[in-house]
Protein backbone atom coordinates (compact mmCIF):
# COMPACT_ATOMS: atom_id res chain seq x y z
CA UNK A 1 0.00 0.00 0.00
CA UNK A 2 1.03 3.66 0.50
CA UNK A 3 0.91 5.02 -2.87
CA UNK A 4 0.80 8.23 -2.95
CA UNK A 5 -1.56 10.73 -5.44
CA UNK A 6 -0.51 14.50 -4.47
CA UNK A 7 -0.90 17.52 -6.70
CA UNK A 8 1.06 21.25 -5.42
CA UNK A 9 -1.70 23.29 -5.87
CA UNK A 10 -2.28 26.08 -3.46
CA UNK A 11 -5.63 25.78 -1.79
CA UNK A 12 -7.12 29.14 -1.62
CA UNK A 13 -7.08 32.69 -1.93
CA UNK A 14 -7.26 36.18 -0.93
CA UNK A 15 -6.02 39.50 -2.53
CA UNK A 16 -3.44 40.07 -5.18
CA UNK A 17 0.07 40.81 -3.33
CA UNK A 18 1.54 43.63 -4.11
CA UNK A 19 5.12 42.19 -4.07
CA UNK A 20 4.34 39.84 -6.94
CA UNK A 21 3.02 42.07 -9.50
CA UNK A 22 4.01 42.01 -12.91
CA UNK A 23 6.33 45.14 -13.10
CA UNK A 24 9.21 44.50 -14.43
CA UNK A 25 8.21 41.25 -15.89
CA UNK A 26 9.56 41.00 -19.42
CA UNK A 27 9.37 38.34 -22.47
CA UNK A 28 12.14 39.45 -25.45
CA UNK A 29 10.55 41.33 -28.09
CA UNK A 30 13.07 39.68 -30.72
CA UNK A 31 12.34 35.73 -29.80
CA UNK A 32 8.91 36.45 -29.48
CA UNK A 33 8.51 37.92 -32.65
CA UNK A 34 9.69 34.89 -34.04
CA UNK A 35 8.57 32.38 -31.86
CA UNK A 36 4.60 31.98 -30.81
CA UNK A 37 2.24 29.86 -30.26
CA UNK A 38 0.21 30.50 -33.08
CA UNK A 39 -3.18 32.79 -34.27
CA UNK A 40 -6.50 31.75 -32.28
CA UNK A 41 -5.31 31.35 -29.17
CA UNK A 42 -8.42 32.58 -27.05
CA UNK A 43 -9.92 32.80 -23.48
CA UNK A 44 -13.34 31.18 -23.45
CA UNK A 45 -16.38 30.96 -21.21
CA UNK A 46 -18.71 28.40 -21.09
CA UNK A 47 -21.49 30.87 -20.51
CA UNK A 48 -21.80 34.57 -19.87
CA UNK A 49 -24.21 33.78 -16.40
CA UNK A 50 -22.74 31.62 -13.63
CA UNK A 51 -24.52 30.75 -10.09
CA UNK A 52 -22.32 30.17 -7.47
CA UNK A 53 -23.66 28.68 -3.98
CA UNK A 54 -22.53 30.08 -0.73
CA UNK A 55 -22.26 27.03 1.72
CA UNK A 56 -21.05 26.88 5.44
CA UNK A 57 -16.83 26.07 5.39
CA UNK A 58 -15.41 25.86 8.89
CA UNK A 59 -16.84 28.81 11.10
CA UNK A 60 -17.04 30.78 8.08
CA UNK A 61 -18.77 31.21 4.74
CA UNK A 62 -17.35 30.43 1.18
CA UNK A 63 -18.55 30.12 -1.81
CA UNK A 64 -18.13 27.21 -4.55
CA UNK A 65 -17.16 29.45 -7.77
CA UNK A 66 -16.76 27.21 -11.05
CA UNK A 67 -16.29 30.19 -14.17
CA UNK A 68 -16.17 27.53 -16.73
CA UNK A 69 -13.10 29.64 -18.57
CA UNK A 70 -10.65 27.97 -20.42
CA UNK A 71 -8.30 28.37 -23.12
CA UNK A 72 -8.34 27.52 -26.48
CA UNK A 73 -4.76 26.86 -28.50
CA UNK A 74 -4.68 27.90 -32.19
CA UNK A 75 -3.72 27.08 -34.98
CA UNK A 76 -0.10 25.15 -33.12
CA UNK A 77 -0.34 23.76 -30.28
CA UNK A 78 0.90 25.21 -26.78
CA UNK A 79 3.73 23.32 -25.37
CA UNK A 80 6.15 24.72 -23.26
CA UNK A 81 8.92 22.27 -21.70
CA UNK A 82 10.61 22.78 -18.24
CA UNK A 83 13.55 21.31 -17.10
CA UNK A 84 16.08 21.46 -14.47
CA UNK A 85 19.83 20.05 -14.85
CA UNK A 86 20.23 18.93 -11.84
CA UNK A 87 18.48 19.65 -7.94
CA UNK A 88 20.70 22.33 -8.10
CA UNK A 89 20.13 23.89 -11.27
CA UNK A 90 17.19 26.84 -11.73
CA UNK A 91 13.93 25.64 -13.85
CA UNK A 92 14.09 26.66 -17.22
CA UNK A 93 10.41 26.38 -19.27
CA UNK A 94 10.76 27.41 -23.03
CA UNK A 95 7.72 28.08 -25.18
CA UNK A 96 8.46 25.27 -28.09
CA UNK A 97 6.87 26.51 -31.14
CA UNK A 98 7.46 25.60 -35.45
CA UNK A 99 9.33 29.21 -35.49
CA UNK A 100 11.76 28.23 -32.13
CA UNK A 101 11.80 28.64 -28.63
CA UNK A 102 11.05 31.25 -25.87
CA UNK A 103 12.31 31.22 -22.88
CA UNK A 104 9.69 32.15 -19.77
CA UNK A 105 10.85 34.57 -17.53
CA UNK A 106 11.34 32.80 -14.04
CA UNK A 107 8.70 34.17 -12.00
CA UNK A 108 6.20 32.51 -14.19
CA UNK A 109 7.96 29.34 -14.27
CA UNK A 110 9.73 28.78 -11.06
CA UNK A 111 8.95 24.97 -10.18
CA UNK A 112 7.48 22.22 -12.49
CA UNK A 113 4.03 22.08 -11.04
CA UNK A 114 2.19 25.10 -12.77
CA UNK A 115 2.21 28.18 -14.32
CA UNK A 116 2.09 31.00 -11.85
CA UNK A 117 0.12 34.02 -11.46
CA UNK A 118 -1.53 32.90 -15.33
CA UNK A 119 -5.00 35.11 -14.85
CA UNK A 120 -6.41 37.86 -12.75
CA UNK A 121 -9.79 37.47 -11.34
CA UNK A 122 -11.57 40.82 -10.54
CA UNK A 123 -15.58 40.51 -8.85
CA UNK A 124 -17.33 43.81 -8.45
CA UNK A 125 -20.67 44.48 -7.09
CA UNK A 126 -23.52 45.89 -7.88
CA UNK A 127 -21.91 49.47 -7.31
CA UNK A 128 -18.80 48.62 -9.28
CA UNK A 129 -16.68 48.13 -6.06
CA UNK A 130 -13.93 45.93 -6.55
CA UNK A 131 -14.62 42.66 -3.64
CA UNK A 132 -11.94 40.56 -4.28
CA UNK A 133 -9.39 40.50 -6.78
CA UNK A 134 -6.71 37.45 -6.70
CA UNK A 135 -4.56 35.76 -9.22
CA UNK A 136 -5.15 32.04 -10.63
CA UNK A 137 -1.74 29.12 -11.47
CA UNK A 138 -2.75 27.56 -14.23
CA UNK A 139 -2.04 23.32 -15.74
CA UNK A 140 -2.37 23.58 -19.25
CA UNK A 141 -2.41 19.56 -18.85
CA UNK A 142 -6.21 19.36 -18.41
CA UNK A 143 -7.81 16.47 -17.73
CA UNK A 144 -11.08 17.32 -19.17
CA UNK A 145 -9.73 18.64 -22.49
CA UNK A 146 -11.78 18.25 -25.72
CA UNK A 147 -11.23 19.80 -28.93
CA UNK A 148 -13.48 22.91 -30.56
CA UNK A 149 -13.58 22.80 -33.70
CA UNK A 150 -14.47 19.49 -36.26
CA UNK A 151 -10.85 19.92 -37.91
CA UNK A 152 -8.69 19.79 -34.97
CA UNK A 153 -6.20 16.39 -34.51
CA UNK A 154 -8.08 13.52 -33.00
CA UNK A 155 -6.00 13.57 -30.56
CA UNK A 156 -3.86 15.06 -27.64
CA UNK A 157 0.05 13.72 -27.00
CA UNK A 158 -0.12 15.70 -23.70
CA UNK A 159 0.41 14.75 -19.95
CA UNK A 160 -3.29 14.40 -17.84
CA UNK A 161 -2.27 16.53 -15.04
CA UNK A 162 0.97 18.62 -14.10
CA UNK A 163 3.52 17.01 -11.76
CA UNK A 164 2.78 15.83 -8.27
CA UNK A 165 4.19 17.32 -5.30
CA UNK A 166 7.12 14.97 -5.68
CA UNK A 167 10.31 17.59 -4.86
CA UNK A 168 13.12 15.71 -7.22
CA UNK A 169 10.81 15.83 -10.45
CA UNK A 170 13.67 16.48 -13.12
CA UNK A 171 11.53 18.11 -16.15
CA UNK A 172 7.79 18.02 -17.65
CA UNK A 173 6.11 19.12 -20.51
CA UNK A 174 2.73 21.34 -20.22
CA UNK A 175 0.50 21.22 -23.02
CA UNK A 176 -3.12 22.02 -25.38
CA UNK A 177 -3.24 20.45 -28.19
CA UNK A 178 -4.10 22.89 -31.24
CA UNK A 179 -7.75 23.30 -31.46
CA UNK A 180 -8.37 21.90 -28.13
CA UNK A 181 -9.25 23.32 -24.56
CA UNK A 182 -7.82 23.43 -21.24
CA UNK A 183 -9.87 24.71 -18.25
CA UNK A 184 -7.82 27.42 -16.22
CA UNK A 185 -8.35 27.56 -12.48
CA UNK A 186 -10.56 29.33 -10.09
CA UNK A 187 -8.18 28.33 -6.94
CA UNK A 188 -7.34 31.66 -6.19
CA UNK A 189 -2.98 31.01 -5.68
CA UNK A 190 -2.68 32.69 -2.35
CA UNK A 191 -4.61 33.01 0.66
CA UNK A 192 -7.69 31.45 2.71
CA UNK A 193 -11.34 30.30 0.85
CA UNK A 194 -13.45 33.82 0.62
CA UNK A 195 -17.07 34.64 0.43
CA UNK A 196 -19.21 36.56 -1.65
CA UNK A 197 -23.07 37.73 0.34
CA UNK A 198 -25.59 36.19 -1.54
CA UNK A 199 -26.73 39.11 -4.78
CA UNK A 200 -25.78 39.58 -7.89
CA UNK A 201 -21.58 40.59 -9.11
CA UNK A 202 -19.45 40.91 -12.73
CA UNK A 203 -16.57 39.18 -12.82
CA UNK A 204 -13.49 40.05 -15.43
CA UNK A 205 -10.86 37.38 -16.15
CA UNK A 206 -7.84 38.10 -17.88
CA UNK A 207 -5.10 36.83 -18.83
CA UNK A 208 -2.08 38.33 -17.47
CA UNK A 209 0.28 40.45 -19.92
CA UNK A 210 3.42 38.33 -19.68
CA UNK A 211 1.20 35.45 -20.93
CA UNK A 212 -0.23 37.93 -23.69
CA UNK A 213 2.68 38.62 -24.83
CA UNK A 214 4.31 35.32 -25.06
CA UNK A 215 1.47 33.50 -26.78
CA UNK A 216 0.89 36.64 -29.34
CA UNK A 217 -2.70 37.31 -27.62
CA UNK A 218 -4.58 40.62 -28.01
CA UNK A 219 -6.18 41.42 -25.21
CA UNK A 220 -9.85 41.23 -26.80
CA UNK A 221 -9.01 37.52 -26.78
CA UNK A 222 -7.52 37.31 -23.03
CA UNK A 223 -10.48 39.27 -21.25
CA UNK A 224 -14.05 37.58 -20.51
CA UNK A 225 -16.73 38.98 -18.64
CA UNK A 226 -19.28 37.35 -16.87
CA UNK A 227 -22.22 38.01 -14.21
CA UNK A 228 -21.87 36.03 -11.45
CA UNK A 229 -25.17 35.14 -8.93
CA UNK A 230 -24.36 34.20 -5.51
CA UNK A 231 -27.36 31.85 -3.86
CA UNK A 232 -27.55 30.13 -0.74
CA UNK A 233 -26.15 26.52 -0.32
CA UNK A 234 -28.90 24.29 -1.35
CA UNK A 235 -26.41 20.57 -0.72
CA UNK A 236 -24.11 19.38 1.53
CA UNK A 237 -20.97 21.02 2.43
CA UNK A 238 -18.92 18.56 2.13
CA UNK A 239 -19.91 17.73 -1.09
CA UNK A 240 -18.75 21.23 -2.07
CA UNK A 241 -15.45 20.80 -0.53
CA UNK A 242 -14.65 17.68 -2.25
CA UNK A 243 -14.81 19.65 -5.50
CA UNK A 244 -11.80 22.03 -4.87
CA UNK A 245 -9.60 19.08 -3.83
CA UNK A 246 -7.37 18.57 -6.74
CA UNK A 247 -5.96 15.74 -6.45
CA UNK A 248 -3.72 15.56 -9.61
CA UNK A 249 -4.01 11.89 -10.84
CA UNK A 250 -2.71 10.66 -14.16
CA UNK A 251 -5.99 10.09 -15.66
CA UNK A 252 -5.87 6.48 -17.41
CA UNK A 253 -6.98 6.14 -21.17
CA UNK A 254 -9.04 3.09 -22.32
CA UNK A 255 -7.31 1.40 -24.83
CA UNK A 256 -6.42 -2.14 -26.09
CA UNK A 257 -2.86 -2.32 -25.32
CA UNK A 258 -1.19 -4.26 -22.59
CA UNK A 259 -3.22 -6.90 -23.07
CA UNK A 260 -1.39 -10.10 -21.62
CA UNK A 261 -0.22 -13.05 -24.05
CA UNK A 262 -2.31 -16.27 -23.99
CA UNK A 263 0.88 -18.13 -22.99
CA UNK A 264 4.34 -17.79 -21.50
CA UNK A 265 7.15 -16.67 -24.19
CA UNK A 266 10.04 -18.96 -25.61
CA UNK A 267 13.25 -17.86 -23.48
CA UNK A 268 14.80 -15.60 -25.95
CA UNK A 269 17.48 -12.86 -24.72
CA UNK A 270 17.62 -9.83 -27.01
CA UNK A 271 20.47 -8.78 -28.71
CA UNK A 272 21.96 -5.41 -27.16
CA UNK A 273 19.13 -2.61 -27.85
CA UNK A 274 17.09 -0.28 -25.77
CA UNK A 275 16.56 -1.12 -22.14
CA UNK A 276 14.54 0.53 -19.11
CA UNK A 277 17.17 2.51 -16.90
CA UNK A 278 15.85 2.20 -13.02
CA UNK A 279 16.80 5.32 -11.24
CA UNK A 280 16.05 5.92 -7.24
CA UNK A 281 14.94 9.33 -6.41
CA UNK A 282 16.08 10.09 -2.94
CA UNK A 283 13.94 9.83 -0.09
CA UNK A 284 11.16 12.77 0.11
CA UNK A 285 8.27 13.69 2.54
CA UNK A 286 10.03 12.15 5.70
CA UNK A 287 8.89 12.64 9.32
CA UNK A 288 8.96 10.22 12.50
CA UNK A 289 6.15 9.72 14.69
CA UNK A 290 5.29 7.41 17.34
CA UNK A 291 3.11 4.34 16.76
CA UNK A 292 1.87 1.39 19.23
CA UNK A 293 3.80 0.17 22.40
CA UNK A 294 5.87 3.57 22.26
CA UNK A 295 7.76 2.83 19.48
CA UNK A 296 8.76 5.64 17.11
CA UNK A 297 9.24 5.47 13.48
CA UNK A 298 10.30 7.09 10.63
CA UNK A 299 8.17 7.08 7.60
CA UNK A 300 9.70 8.20 3.92
CA UNK A 301 8.21 8.32 0.03
CA UNK A 302 10.54 6.38 -2.37
CA UNK A 303 10.45 6.54 -5.89
CA UNK A 304 12.27 4.87 -8.18
CA UNK A 305 11.70 6.51 -12.19
CA UNK A 306 12.79 4.80 -16.01
CA UNK A 307 14.94 6.89 -17.50
CA UNK A 308 16.14 4.18 -20.08
CA UNK A 309 14.82 4.35 -23.87
CA UNK A 310 12.32 1.41 -23.31
CA UNK A 311 9.73 0.63 -20.96
CA UNK A 312 10.21 -1.45 -18.67
CA UNK A 313 7.50 -4.30 -19.30
CA UNK A 314 6.94 -7.33 -17.17
CA UNK A 315 3.95 -10.38 -17.77
CA UNK A 316 2.69 -12.58 -15.14
CA UNK A 317 1.70 -16.26 -15.84
CA UNK A 318 -0.26 -17.89 -13.18
CA UNK A 319 0.85 -21.28 -12.10
CA UNK A 320 -2.08 -23.29 -11.57
CA UNK A 321 -4.06 -23.63 -8.55
CA UNK A 322 -1.24 -21.07 -6.51
CA UNK A 323 -1.06 -17.16 -5.30
CA UNK A 324 1.93 -17.58 -7.23
CA UNK A 325 2.77 -16.28 -10.98
CA UNK A 326 6.09 -16.14 -13.16
CA UNK A 327 7.23 -13.11 -14.29
CA UNK A 328 8.82 -12.38 -17.83
CA UNK A 329 10.46 -9.19 -18.69
CA UNK A 330 9.77 -7.99 -22.40
CA UNK A 331 12.40 -6.44 -24.47
CA UNK A 332 11.91 -4.43 -27.83
CA UNK A 333 13.90 -2.80 -30.80
CA UNK A 334 13.83 0.80 -31.92
CA UNK A 335 10.96 0.93 -33.77
CA UNK A 336 9.33 -0.59 -30.60
CA UNK A 337 9.08 -4.17 -31.78
CA UNK A 338 9.39 -7.19 -29.50
CA UNK A 339 12.38 -9.21 -29.61
CA UNK A 340 12.75 -11.02 -26.41
CA UNK A 341 11.86 -12.34 -23.22
CA UNK A 342 13.85 -14.06 -19.73
CA UNK A 343 12.33 -15.20 -16.59
CA UNK A 344 12.41 -12.10 -13.94
CA UNK A 345 11.43 -14.07 -10.52
CA UNK A 346 7.60 -14.24 -9.88
CA UNK A 347 4.51 -12.19 -8.57
CA UNK A 348 2.65 -12.85 -5.49
CA UNK A 349 -0.60 -12.13 -4.52
CA UNK A 350 -1.01 -9.85 -1.48
CA UNK A 351 -4.00 -10.64 0.75
CA UNK A 352 -4.28 -7.87 3.02
CA UNK A 353 -6.39 -4.86 3.47
CA UNK A 354 -5.34 -2.10 1.71
CA UNK A 355 -4.07 -4.35 -1.04
CA UNK A 356 -5.38 -7.15 -2.57
CA UNK A 357 -3.32 -7.03 -6.09
CA UNK A 358 -0.62 -8.88 -7.24
CA UNK A 359 3.20 -7.75 -6.28
CA UNK A 360 6.15 -8.04 -7.97
CA UNK A 361 9.18 -9.07 -6.50
CA UNK A 362 12.47 -7.90 -5.48
CA UNK A 363 11.75 -4.61 -7.35
CA UNK A 364 13.24 -2.14 -4.91
CA UNK A 365 14.60 -1.88 -1.41
CA UNK A 366 14.56 0.44 1.31
CA UNK A 367 17.54 0.29 4.23
CA UNK A 368 18.63 2.52 7.01
CA UNK A 369 22.26 2.85 7.32
CA UNK A 370 24.40 3.80 10.44
CA UNK A 371 26.76 7.13 9.47
CA UNK A 372 29.38 4.61 8.55
CA UNK A 373 26.96 3.52 5.47
CA UNK A 374 26.25 -0.27 7.32
CA UNK A 375 22.49 -1.67 7.67
CA UNK A 376 20.34 -1.08 10.99
CA UNK A 377 17.05 -1.50 9.87
CA UNK A 378 15.38 -2.63 6.54
CA UNK A 379 11.87 -1.86 5.43
CA UNK A 380 9.51 -5.13 4.99
CA UNK A 381 8.44 -3.26 1.81
CA UNK A 382 9.95 -5.24 -1.20
CA UNK A 383 7.20 -6.12 -3.42
CA UNK A 384 5.36 -3.88 -5.60
CA UNK A 385 2.83 -3.44 -7.85
CA UNK A 386 4.61 -1.47 -10.93
CA UNK A 387 2.52 1.85 -11.81
CA UNK A 388 3.34 5.20 -12.97
CA UNK A 389 2.28 7.70 -10.42
CA UNK A 390 4.96 10.82 -10.87
CA UNK A 391 5.86 12.47 -13.78
CA UNK A 392 9.88 12.20 -13.19
CA UNK A 393 11.20 13.59 -16.75
CA UNK A 394 8.89 14.07 -19.49
CA UNK A 395 11.78 16.19 -21.30
CA UNK A 396 13.81 13.18 -21.93
CA UNK A 397 13.72 11.19 -25.46
CA UNK A 398 11.08 9.15 -25.91
CA UNK A 399 9.46 9.87 -22.43
CA UNK A 400 5.57 8.76 -22.64
CA UNK A 401 3.48 11.71 -21.29
CA UNK A 402 0.20 9.99 -21.17
CA UNK A 403 0.97 6.34 -19.69
CA UNK A 404 -1.89 3.37 -18.98
CA UNK A 405 -1.33 2.29 -15.96
CA UNK A 406 -1.52 5.34 -13.72
CA UNK A 407 -3.10 3.66 -10.74
CA UNK A 408 -4.03 0.37 -8.40
CA UNK A 409 -6.54 -0.74 -10.36
CA UNK A 410 -4.89 -0.43 -14.05
CA UNK A 411 -2.17 -2.31 -13.44
CA UNK A 412 -2.43 -4.95 -10.56
CA UNK A 413 -4.70 -7.50 -11.42
CA UNK A 414 -7.62 -9.28 -9.23
CA UNK A 415 -8.05 -12.25 -7.01
CA UNK A 416 -8.71 -14.45 -10.36
CA UNK A 417 -6.27 -12.86 -12.19
CA UNK A 418 -4.66 -15.73 -14.50
CA UNK A 419 -2.20 -13.24 -15.74
CA UNK A 420 -0.90 -9.35 -15.07
CA UNK A 421 0.70 -7.14 -16.86
CA UNK A 422 2.99 -4.06 -14.84
CA UNK A 423 4.96 -1.08 -16.69
CA UNK A 424 6.79 1.51 -15.91
CA UNK A 425 6.98 3.96 -18.61
CA UNK A 426 9.82 5.71 -20.12
CA UNK A 427 10.20 9.47 -17.86
CA UNK A 428 7.76 8.21 -15.22
CA UNK A 429 8.33 7.08 -11.71
CA UNK A 430 6.19 4.45 -9.40
CA UNK A 431 6.33 6.28 -5.91
CA UNK A 432 5.66 4.14 -2.53
CA UNK A 433 5.02 5.94 1.19
CA UNK A 434 6.83 3.48 3.49
CA UNK A 435 3.96 4.83 6.66
CA UNK A 436 3.10 1.67 8.26
CA UNK A 437 4.76 -0.54 10.96
CA UNK A 438 6.74 -3.00 8.92
CA UNK A 439 7.52 -0.82 6.03
CA UNK A 440 8.98 2.36 7.78
CA UNK A 441 11.90 2.12 10.15
CA UNK A 442 11.76 1.53 13.48
CA UNK A 443 14.40 3.66 15.63
CA UNK A 444 13.02 3.84 18.48
CA UNK A 445 16.31 1.70 20.19
CA UNK A 446 18.54 3.68 17.85
CA UNK A 447 21.04 6.25 19.59
CA UNK A 448 20.81 9.69 18.53
CA UNK A 449 22.75 10.22 15.29
CA UNK A 450 23.38 10.40 11.81
CA UNK A 451 21.71 8.05 9.33
CA UNK A 452 20.77 7.34 5.66
CA UNK A 453 17.91 6.22 4.20
CA UNK A 454 18.89 4.10 1.16
CA UNK A 455 16.71 3.27 -1.85
CA UNK A 456 17.75 0.41 -4.19
CA UNK A 457 16.32 -0.57 -7.37
CA UNK A 458 16.29 -3.85 -8.85
CA UNK A 459 18.37 -4.80 -5.73
CA UNK A 460 18.93 -8.73 -6.81
CA UNK A 461 19.29 -7.76 -10.21
CA UNK A 462 16.66 -9.72 -12.15
CA UNK A 463 15.63 -7.13 -14.27
CA UNK A 464 17.56 -6.65 -17.24
CA UNK A 465 18.13 -2.24 -17.74
CA UNK A 466 21.02 -0.19 -18.98
CA UNK A 467 23.00 0.35 -16.12
CA UNK A 468 22.59 -0.44 -12.48
CA UNK A 469 25.64 2.40 -11.34
CA UNK A 470 22.63 4.78 -10.70
CA UNK A 471 19.76 2.58 -8.88
CA UNK A 472 20.65 3.22 -5.24
CA UNK A 473 19.67 7.09 -3.81
CA UNK A 474 20.83 7.66 -0.15
CA UNK A 475 19.54 10.53 2.12
CA UNK A 476 20.58 11.85 5.13
CA UNK A 477 18.40 12.52 8.30
CA UNK A 478 19.37 13.06 11.81
CA UNK A 479 17.69 11.63 14.86
CA UNK A 480 17.69 13.24 18.10
CA UNK A 481 15.24 14.03 21.23
CA UNK A 482 14.94 11.68 24.26
CA UNK A 483 13.24 8.12 24.65
CA UNK A 484 9.84 10.07 25.03
CA UNK A 485 9.83 12.28 22.88
CA UNK A 486 11.98 11.95 19.53
CA UNK A 487 13.35 14.14 16.73
CA UNK A 488 14.32 14.64 12.91
CA UNK A 489 16.31 16.55 11.15
CA UNK A 490 16.21 16.24 7.23
CA UNK A 491 19.13 18.35 5.78
CA UNK A 492 17.88 19.09 2.03
CA UNK A 493 19.81 18.04 -1.02
CA UNK A 494 20.93 20.61 -3.23
CA UNK A 495 18.83 23.05 -1.32
CA UNK A 496 15.77 20.87 -1.96
CA UNK A 497 14.02 20.63 1.25
CA UNK A 498 10.85 17.76 0.68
Amino acid sequence: MGRVRRWGLAAVAGVMPAALAFTGIQVADAATSKAVAGDGVKLVSAGKNIKAERYEYGAGWTVDLDLGLNVVAGQEPIEIRATRKTYASPVVAELITKKGKVTLPRVLAPDLYTLKQFTTVTIKNTKGAVVKRYWTNFCPNAYDSVRTRPDAPAQTPYPTGCPSGNPFTLGTVWGVQAGWSAKTSDIPTHGKPFDLPPGKYSVGVTINPPYQKLLNLPAKDATVALNLTVVKESARAEARTNAHQHHGQQVSETHAEYRVPAQRPAIRKAAPGPRPDLRSLPAWGISIGKGAKNKWYVNFGATVWNAGDSPLLVDGFRRSGQDLMDAYQYFFDAQGNQVGAVQAGTMEWDPRAGHNHWHFTDFAQYNLLKSDQKQVARSGKEAFCLANTDQVDYTIPLAKWRPYNTDLETSCGEKNSVGVREVLDIGNGDTYTQDRPGQSFDVTSLPNGTYYIQVKANPVGKLSEKSTANNTSVRKIVLGGTAKKRTLAVPPVNGIKG
